[in-house]
């Protein structure tokens, strides 16, 4: 096996630091919530092909 140089918690030190620096006033949004979204907007664009004859 190859030999890694520097270890993982050096190179992801900057990624920690963005990460704890985050502001408590952004949106949280569970996954579930993001699923719904994306199937609605997904059902909106094929009924606007659908609408538009763009379906085969």
């Amino acid at each position: 096996m190859s030999k890694q140089k520097g270890s993982g918690l050096t190179s992801s030190a900057g990624l920690m630091r963005y990460f704890e620096e985050e502001g408590q006033d952004t949106p949280k949004f569970s996954p579930k919530s993001v699923i719904i979204f994306g199937a609605l907007i997904g059902v909106v664009i094929l009924s606007l092909n659908i609408y538009y004859g763009l379906w085969p």
